[in-house]
């Protein structure tokens, strides 16, 4: 309640801040077939009258003497319902469950919170026949299924339109998901849990960096969370700018070319391990090929990978050998430390450029 000014909200002076994000921010959204009225938001600040905080036991309780007990009108949006007034303790649970049904049902509820659902897991334009075909169906779904969300993941998670190619890469990673993912993708080894202050150690250093790329993990910059997810027309587009991309760049060369080290454990990206657990990687054209698929949602063009292992893997010349070789006489010889040093750099080189595309940004 206190973050919204529930407990400011009294039957002589009506706050109307938690009744308008209700439906603003969680319930009804803002779009054209939003209807809710300015009268709307007074009659239900009224209906929410009376709540107050523990601030020793950090619980919310209702004080019926701070509350509205005179009935209250909604508009046509809300099929003119009116919820009557009430007196006693229980006045304000009985009233607020009475509004949260009247909310909920009204159809724009459900569809509002399908697209939300639609934004975050497929892509933020949602033209007329996503609306249609798309959004009206899972809000159908919702409505029947009394508000439950997973019949409504299950539809959209397993639809053809979920796997369409047209769905892949549409979204920019969050700091949050270019951090995570990355330490998950190249299997980043993390201290021990049991190692507390290492542990800790390690992941405020990757907290600190999604929060320099405008992320601050636990602290969103305001009720409605932050931009990239609500903010028409740039929605993801917002996580880049001339502040953050470098930002993102960097961290992606330090955790290849030197990474983090506390407590005498390092965490780093170790390219040569990645590179074994693929398929054949004496074979420059597989480790590329394969490299970009497991990094990037979109593939790159048959020209950019044969300038990649033309100009990283084989140092100008134009036959594969020159990087197989190299290879097979790692994995044969690693005390031959000029040659695995060559090795190791290549593979670094190249996972560093691959992670300073575009490409690497897109979700």
């Amino acid at each position: 309640m206190q973050p919204c000014w529930g407990q400011l909200n009294t039957r002589t002076a009506p706050d109307e801040n938690y009744a308008r994000e209700i439906q603003e921010l969680f319930c009804c959204g803002k779009g054209p077939d939003s209807l809710y009225t300015e009268a709307d938001v007074k009659a239900a600040a009224r209906v929410l009258t009376g709540w107050r905080n523990n601030n020793t036991t950090m619980t919310s309780y209702f004080d019926a003497t701070r509350h509205d007990t005179t009935p209250k009108a909604f508009s046509s949006f809300y099929n003119n319902t009116v919820i009557a007034g009430r007196t006693g303790a229980t006045a304000g649970d009985i009233e607020l469950d009475e509004m949260l049904n009247m909310i909920f049902n009204v159809q724009e509820v459900a569809k509002y919170i399908c697209r939300r659902i639609y934004r975050w897991f497929v892509y933020y334009d949602i033209d007329a026949s996503v609306e249609t075909n798309i959004i009206t169906p899972l809000a159908n779904i919702f409505r029947s299924n009394n508000y439950e969300i997973k019949p409504v993941l299950q539809a959209l998670l397993q639809s053809e339109h979920f796997f369409d190619t047209l769905s892949r890469g549409c979204q920019i990673k969050s700091p949050v998901d270019l951090v995570v993912g990355m330490c998950r993708e190249f299997n980043i080894q993390f201290p021990p849990s049991t190692d507390y202050v290492t542990n800790y150690a390690h992941w405020n250093y990757m907290v600190t960096w999604v929060s320099n790329m405008q992320q601050n993990i636990g602290d969103p910059p305001d009720v409605s969370g932050w931009k990239a997810y609500y903010q028409e027309p740039q929605f993801y587009q917002i996580w880049i700018n001339s502040d953050t991309l470098p930002k993102r760049n960097q961290f992606t060369d330090t955790m290849i070319v030197s990474g983090y080290s506390f407590g005498g454990k390092r965490i780093q990206i170790d390219g040569i391990a990645f590179a074994r657990t693929l398929s054949n990687p004496a074979d420059p054209n597989v480790l590329i090929n394969e490299l970009t698929a497991l990094m990037f949602r979109l593939d790159i063009s048959d020209a950019s990978k044969a300038q990649l292992k033309r100009d990283i893997l084989l140092s100008g010349q134009t036959s594969d050998h020159y990087w197989t070789d190299a290879w097979n006489l790692f994995i044969s010889t690693p005390s031959n430390t000029a040659n695995a040093t060559t090795v190791r750099n290549k593979v670094r080189d190249l996972i560093k450029y691959l992670m300073n595309l575009a490409e690497y940004q897109l979700a």
